[in-house]
């Protein structure tokens, strides 16, 4: 792959193991509640259970980012991983309808969690590893896009599948797209040569961070954790504000949420290029203010039209942060430590999406009603742009200017 141009075919390939990961987890998210339902009567409960995925996450993603970082096979440093786990997963998601206790329902969710944690990181490292720096981030829209294409065929599909044959069908066609994705990971993707040299490592050593450096990498997933944190509460809540305060019905407010999906998808490819045009702390910061100034009204206004305005808009400066985070994560890493970094990553977005629903749940109970969510998440996309502000690292060429010049560069 040339240093100055993007190799779009290899991308779109490698891009199918995020599409796997995506297609899996849209139709979990959909139809494991409902499942889980016919098994406990108590909300509280499955809402604990649907949160196995971030708390395996936040302790083995980063482990198996790291481990895959330190793996020398002939068939590379992350394939192991991805060869071994999504099967596993694809026979497991399979069986979830088809478990008749709650010992073997929980069983194979347990597993089906925990190896998707597994492999991961590894897949998502898989971007980095072949593709340029100055490209993560195009490469990184179109990742997105290939995911965001995995979720809209599995909502399509696997509705349309469950009205012909109840819940054994979409887990049914989750596993097998899942193996074909698998399939051409398989066929078409090579990881760098490092990958498959066991001596490798210890030829090269990598080069440990200086202290502007980590503390730009910190200042950066804190930055991830508090836009995730103010994402996860309106997706989380944003059918019980439109139904409270717009007086939509659920079918309503999930369509009128699914517009920033929708947007957030058209725009990915796009904001991927403009981070690599203006640089990506200041895509993303513009991304921030963009998505803050968007949704101050909504905490104010109850106008059904307004508010999927700025849902719809709101997608397009979601995409421009969202799309960019990642390449500057792992653009100090190293070619060594990629996996380690995207592990660092998920650590901190998985986090937030433990601790925002609960913490919010807590403010919405303290002050009585929903129109407080889109405050909350604006507080949230606040304390990211604070933090951005100051990071230092994570552009392709060190970036050595202050605050003042960062806001006075966002009106160029």
């Amino acid at each position: 792959m040339a240093e100055n141009k993007l190799d779009i075919k290899k991308t779109l390939l490698l891009s199918f193991g995020f599409f796997a990961s995506s297609i899996a987890w849209s139709i979990y998210n959909s139809f494991v509640p409902q499942i889980l339902e016919g098994f406990f009567k108590s909300t509280t409960l499955i809402g604990f259970i649907m949160t196995f995925d971030n708390i395996f996450g936040i302790v083995f993603q980063p482990l198996f980012g790291k481990w895959s970082d330190n793996t020398r096979t002939r068939f590379g440093r992350r394939m192991p991983y991805i060869f071994a786990g999504i099967p596993i997963c694809a026979v497991a998601f399979a069986l979830i309808p088809a478990m008749g206790s709650v010992w073997s329902l929980m069983a194979v969710l347990v597993v089906f969690t925990f190896v998707m944690s597994a492999w991961r990181s590894p897949v998502v490292a898989l971007m980095p590893d072949v593709t340029p720096g100055p490209l993560r981030s195009q490469a990184n829209g179109i990742v997105n896009l290939m995911g965001g294409v995995g979720s809209l065929l599995a909502f399509a599909g696997g509705g349309f599948l469950f009205k012909l044959g109840g819940f054994p069908l979409p887990f049914l066609m989750s596993a097998v797209l899942m193996l074909v994705a698998l399939a051409v990971l398989a066929l078409f993707v090579r990881e760098p040569k490092q990958a498959y040299e066991p001596d490798q490592q210890a030829k090269k050593s990598a080069v440990p961070l200086t202290k502007g450096e980590k503390k730009s990498l910190l200042l950066i997933l804190f930055g991830v954790f508090f836009w995730f944190t103010g994402y996860n509460a309106v997706e989380t809540f944003f059918t019980l504000y439109a139904t409270n305060t717009l007086g939509m019905d659920s079918g309503s407010a999930a369509m009128t949420l699914a517009i920033f999906s929708l947007t957030f998808l058209v725009f990915a490819v796009p904001a991927g290029f403009i981070g690599a045009k203006i640089g990506r702390r200041r895509t993303i910061l513009i991304g921030l203010i963009g998505i803050t100034v968007l949704f101050i009204p909504l905490v104010f206004v109850s106008n059904i039209w307004i508010t999927r305005v700025c849902l719809f808009a709101g997608g397009l400066f979601w995409a421009c942060v969202n799309i960019n985070s990642l390449p500057m994560v792992v653009r100090l890493s190293g070619e060594e430590k990629v996996g380690t970094f995207v592990g660092y990553y998920y650590f901190f977005s998985f986090g937030s999406q433990i601790i925002s629903p609960v913490l919010f749940g807590f403010i919405r109970d303290l002050v009585g009603h929903y129109r407080v969510l889109f405050l909350y998440a604006c507080v949230a996309f606040a304390i990211a742009f604070a933090c951005l502000m100051f990071v230092r690292h994570g552009e392709e060429e060190p970036d050595s200017t202050d605050a003042a010049e960062v806001l006075a560069g966002l009106g160029d």
